[in-house]
């Protein structure tokens, strides 16, 4: 728990947030594709403006670009979360199927079969990445290759997944209409 005293409500400017919740909400809607959770984020981007309002002030920075940056950090760290990743929606509808085992074999099956497709440097950094669930910089280290590599090559191995996946969902939907 942190000792550091948060100034006044009042402290806060209010115009702050009339000025920028719309724009910072459409960008964030943009980045995250929901609506919902672009609102979470732009709330606590001014919880932290808030918290740190009486240095904004004396830094003279842009405050719209600070807001910013302090939104597409909270962004990517959404999106960097294992929760946010996995999260499930069983919760809010009890009577879903749930997967039973077949599912998860088939599932484990049809994923080693991609991975198989993909060279080995690029099956290194999608095991690392999403299956171990590593960032770029710990991929890197492990690799022994520079983060930009990891990132170009985890580029390159996504786009030959999803042209892969693609080519197989147009395949099976001309078979079934055939």
């Amino acid at each position: 728990m942190s000792n550091t005293a948060h100034p006044s409500p009042d402290a806060f400017p209010q115009h702050l947030v009339c000025d920028h919740t719309k724009v910072l909400t459409s960008y964030v809607e943009r980045l995250l594709h929901d609506r919902h959770s672009a609102e979470d984020i732009v709330q606590e981007t001014f919880i932290r403006a808030w918290q740190h309002a009486e240095r904004l002030e004396k830094d003279g920075r842009s405050m719209r670009g600070w807001l910013f940056t302090v939104a597409r950090n909270l962004v990517v760290d959404r999106l960097r979360s294992a929760a946010y990743r996995n999260e499930s929606i069983v919760g809010e509808f009890p009577d879903a199927i749930h997967p039973d085992s077949n599912d998860v074999a088939l599932t484990t099956i049809e994923t080693t079969a991609l991975l198989g497709r993909l060279s080995h440097e690029h099956r290194e950094v999608i095991t690392y990445t999403y299956i171990f669930d590593k960032t770029v910089h710990e991929t890197a280290r492990i690799l022994g290759v520079p983060a930009g590599t990891v990132k170009s090559r985890r580029h390159y191995a996504l786009n030959k997944l999803r042209k892969h996946v693609s080519r197989e969902e147009t395949s099976a939907a001309s078979d079934v209409s055939a």
